[in-house]
């Protein structure tokens, strides 16, 4: 059997040529690229002479190719496309990965070259981003552990490899609950479901083989029409428990016991790197700094969004009443009732604007505005493939020249985790001529029955804008070095292109692009009106929702986990005195984010520093009195979009922006203007 990965690829681009590739690839393709790493690294390490930036650093970036190349299409299709082969390929390759990593890190020779450089990089003559570069790999080296003892550097080689091992096990019994889960549902269970979502729940019985005519499944994207529109309670109560209890069933799929295990190896890791916590460790290399300034800002958006939230369950409540219902208000209400408080206060029904918001022209919507902003243009090459039928590749040109390929992967299935997420086959680089990067947007929206449309709700068509906003970070990426490309940026900071991306898509000149998926008529601007005036129609639960899943991060990350993970979580919950009718947006058990792997482990909050960024951010356009407005475009490219890691990332932001960010925009947006908000 010829091994793709073992030969140059002849396709376009050189992407990857996903009809040659098989699971059975996989193993020997990462045995042997490991391999050959492993001897590159030696060859450094060894190297006789003086160590110098092009000899060591530039050599590591060199070194490689062959891993990054089969490890980044294994890891979208292991997320995206998976199966039982993959994830026993997985749950086998996860160790040797880990093991190699770790003899990378933790190489004294190695470490030693890297060391020398960095006490002498003000005298090497190195350019901005090569003296960058030498800086983040020295950073890396120390924070995996190079400077610990023998005894110490054998520790946490263990835990490295435990902790990658138990992060798969984690995200693999968080999607064996989603799909081994399914109810059927009939048609009087479905009374007052729209037709999108009866559609989509027809799918799923068709597709489980089920003797009924509805089905749904614990996943967000099954879930959320339930939660939003069932008329019957039981209904509701019956999905929204089997939701939130992911990973929490007490069968084989229970996470409990891994992230007790998770926590714990995490502390001692910091704890063997000298720092006193976990969140200690992880925020010394961010914007915020520290787990007290992430932990203030995480606080003053809390307060204003308890807030808002009592207030309108009370009102809720009351609807709730006067409809009938006995029972006080629970978690498997309140989005039900917030829809109906929504249109009595807005006169507004979101799904009244599902007819516009075409998938297809979503995606448009989201090239127009990189075209505007950035000069982009978007061609499909249908003689590229995908990992799916699903999946549609496009070339992404810029002033003639083609910069990228641009894959999009949308709709939900069997063996796609949930979320919505960006990723790469290929970084952009110039260290050895000119490399384009291939860039993947992964969401999972209700895939329409066949010759129909699929039509998104406006917090869907967000979700678009958002994840391009993370494809623009990588495609227009503008580095000589891997190491610094894209998104490779701390992570309060890579939220930014994502999220002031989301602002143009309820710009004018976008919401023209949507028309009538039958008349072909433009949105009423009646309706905009009503769609602007509801805008934080639900903030309080919005806000309260995920920043409670931040604390809850900082919490497991900052001091010794006490209790099981049911009383650890219910006593944070009650410290910050949590509505009862609210749930987590991401309970423990299901929390991908920090227990799958440890990017967002102590940086959920990011997504929220970032919002202060973004929300600030936008407001440059707002003042230049244009959402297009060239010279604050230019910058937006230059210091954020193009720039990759080259410089400290606050420093990036004002030069984008001229000044630090203010937090009252960020409030201002949410609908939770407090007096005295100060700076960021």
């Amino acid at each position: 059997m010829t091994n793709p990965f073992f030969s140059a690829w002849t396709t376009p681009y050189e992407a990857p040529p996903f009809e040659q590739i098989e699971t059975g690839h996989f193993k020997p393709a990462f045995i042997e690229a490991l391999a050959q790493h492993r001897a590159e690294i030696e060859a450094i390490g060894n190297d006789a002479a003086a160590p110098s930036f092009d000899n060591t650093i530039a050599a590591l970036e060199r070194s490689g190719k062959t891993l990054r190349r089969v490890e980044m299409v294994f890891n979208q299709l292991t997320s995206a496309a998976t199966n039982e082969q993959l994830q026993e390929v997985e749950r086998d390759i996860v160790l040797l990965v880990a093991r190699h990593w770790n003899g990378i890190f933790l190489d004294p020779k190695l470490f030693a070259r890297i060391d020398a450089l960095y006490g002498q990089r003000e005298t090497l003559g190195l350019d901005a981003e090569a003296l960058r570069v030498l800086e983040r790999y020295h950073l890396d080296f120390v924070r995996a552990g190079a400077r610990l003892t023998a005894d110490e550097r054998l520790r946490f080689a263990a835990i490295v490899e435990r902790l990658a091992a138990l992060g798969t096990e984690f995200g693999q019994n968080v999607l064996a609950d989603e799909q081994e889960a399914v109810f059927a549902l009939s048609e009087a269970e479905m009374d007052g479901l729209p037709d999108f979502a009866r559609d989509a729940a027809a799918e799923t019985a068709r597709e489980r083989k089920l003797n009924a005519p509805f089905a749904v499944t614990p996943s967000r994207s099954s879930v959320e029409p339930i939660l939003h529109f069932a008329k019957d309670r039981a209904v509701r109560e019956k999905i929204w428990r089997a939701f939130v209890q992911r990973g929490a069933n007490g069968n084989k799929n229970d996470n409990s016991r891994l992230i007790e295990e998770i926590v714990a190896l995490r502390a001692e890791q910091a704890k063997l790197l000298g720092y006193e916590s976990y969140a200690s460790f992880k925020l010394a290399d961010s914007m915020a700094g520290t787990p007290e300034a992430a932990r203030g800002l995480l606080e003053e958006v809390w307060a204003g969004g308890k807030s808002r939230a009592e207030a309108d369950r009370t009102a809720l409540q009351d609807l709730a009443r006067a409809e009938g219902q006995k029972e006080p208000l629970d978690a498997w209400d309140w989005r039900y009732y917030a829809e109906k408080l929504r249109f009595a206060r807005y006169d507004f029904d979101e799904n009244e604007l599902k007819p516009y918001l075409q998938l297809d022209k979503v995606v448009e919507a989201g090239f127009f505005v990189a075209e505007k902003l950035f000069g982009l243009s978007f061609t499909p090459r249908e003689d590229i493939s995908g990992y799916h039928p699903d999946v549609r590749v496009w070339e992404v040109s810029r002033g003639g020249r083609v910069i990228g390929l641009f894959y999009g992967d949308y709709f939900a299935r069997a063996g796609k985790r949930s979320g919505a997420w960006m990723t790469s086959f290929r970084e952009q680089s110039r260290l050895d001529g000119e490399q384009i990067p291939f860039i993947v947007n992964t969401c999972n929206f209700v895939k329409p029955p066949e010759g129909r449309p699929a039509l998104l709700s406006l917090d869907e068509a967000r979700t678009v804008f958002h994840e391009m906003g993370h494809g623009l970070h990588g495609l227009l990426s503008n580095v000589t070095y891997p190491r610094i490309a894209g998104t490779n940026v701390v992570r309060d900071f890579v939220e930014l292109p994502s999220q002031i991306y989301e602002h143009w898509l309820e710009e004018a000149p976008v919401l023209a692009r949507f028309t009538h998926v039958e008349t072909g008529a433009p949105i009423p601007e009646a309706l905009l009106e009503r769609m602007r005036a509801a805008r934080t129609a639900n903030a309080g639960f919005e806000t309260v929702e995920f920043v409670s899943s931040a604390i809850l991060d900082m919490d497991y990350h900052s001091a010794p986990m006490a209790g099981s993970v049911a009383e650890f979580e219910a006593g944070v919950l009650a410290d910050i005195g949590m509505p009862r009718e609210i749930a987590l947006r991401h309970a423990s058990t299901h929390f991908l984010h920090l227990f799958s792997g440890d990017g967002y482990a102590a940086g959920y909050y990011s997504y929220l520093w970032s919002e202060v960024l973004d929300a600030d951010g936008f407001e440059a356009f707002t003042e230049a009195g244009d959402p297009f407005d060239p010279e604050t475009a230019r910058r937006l490219y230059e210091f954020v979009y193009s720039a990759g890691g080259q410089r400290d990332f606050a420093e990036a932001y004002r030069l984008f922006r001229g000044r630090d960010p203010d937090v009252r925009a960020l409030l201002k947006g949410r609908g939770l203007v407090t007096e005295g908000a100060g700076e960021a």
